[in-house]
């Protein structure tokens, strides 16, 4: 628009030009990153289940594009310890808050869940509780104890947070005996401040070898996201890392931004660079890589499981 030098100037004279505002148009996502979306019977039997007994799961609050496909089959990883994270990573969907007072009743009913849905291998995780470590560690202690009560003969995998590296919560999680016991990686050491407020790569590390130095023939597991601006010889690095701690299982996968206000994606890897990384984990000596677009902690948990014995 042409701004008129005089205020008395003739209308007549002012030029009025409509700017039609620059849409864009999105990109549609590659097929390898299609996910079936949740629907179907089994899919709102758990969901009414899950409910009724007040129970959060980590496929809906961190919106895990497998959701369709694990419900379809009545796999589901129960969130214990609330549903808000004292952490605010910058990768995470999870709500971030000030959490209720632990309930220590929730292992019990999770226990009833899966015993309910006849699960032959549970996926138990949590927010981070900062405000209470040792509580934290002892519901993980207690839904082990609670699932082999009510579904003897289920297999249990625990993904736990760091408990800020406090050791005594650490051994009363692994001296629980879980059959998998998973502390997620995430990402490259540079990229640390960025995508795990609170956390230390160290800390990460130390964690799984602690584990394993408590019970040898335990099985360990983590998790890296790609995608978030990490090069291929940082990600290597910390396979590395991960095997010299005996780590067993290695998952990999695709990091999907949840929302504007999420770290934004990088880059895509294809299929073939999964594989590629696939590969040179496996040369590394871990026992089970699974890596994929749209790979997660507990995608395949069961076989994951399986292959290690």
């Amino acid at each position: 628009m042409r701004v008129p030098l005089n205020c008395q100037e003739n209308h007549e004279d002012t030029e009025l030009v409509q700017i039609e505002p620059i849409r864009k148009t999105p990109v549609p996502k590659p097929e390898w990153l299609k996910a079936r979306a949740p629907a179907g019977e089994n899919h709102h039997d758990l969901k009414r289940l899950a409910r009724s007994l007040g129970l959060n799961t980590v496929c809906e609050s961190a919106q895990c594009p497998n959701i369709g496909e694990c419900w379809h089959h009545k796999t589901a990883t129960f969130m214990m310890l609330g549903n808000l994270c004292t952490r605010r990573c910058g990768f995470c969907a999870v709500p971030k808050g000030r959490p209720a007072p632990i309930d220590f009743d929730e292992p019990r009913r999770v226990a009833e869940a899966v015993a309910a849905l006849g699960l032959q291998h549970a996926v138990i995780t949590s927010v981070n509780r900062d405000d209470d470590l040792m509580g934290g560690a002892r519901a993980f202690a207690l839904v082990i104890e609670e699932i082999r009560r009510q579904a003897p003969g289920c297999r249990i995998e625990v993904l736990i947070p760091d408990f800020q590296g406090n050791q005594e919560a650490i051994r009363m999680v692994v001296e629980a005996r879980p059959e998998v016991l998973n502390h997620n990686t995430e990402s490259v050491p540079r990229l640390y401040r960025m995508v795990r407020s609170g956390a230390r790569y160290e800390r990460t590390i130390e964690l799984l070898r602690y584990s394993k130095e408590l019970i040898p023939e335990g099985v360990t597991k983590s998790g890296v996201m790609v995608g978030l601006g990490e090069e291929i010889d940082e990600l290597l690095q910390v396979f590395r890392d991960l095997a010299v701690v005996h780590c067993d299982i290695l998952t990999i996968g695709q990091y999907l931004r949840p929302s504007r206000d999420h770290l934004p994606i990088a880059r895509l890897y294809t299929p073939g660079e999964f594989a590629d990384l696939k590969a040179e984990a496996l040369r590394m000596g871990f026992r089970h890589v699974e890596s994929g677009p749209l790979v997660r902690s507990s995608y395949n948990a069961h076989e994951q499981a399986a292959s290690t014995g």
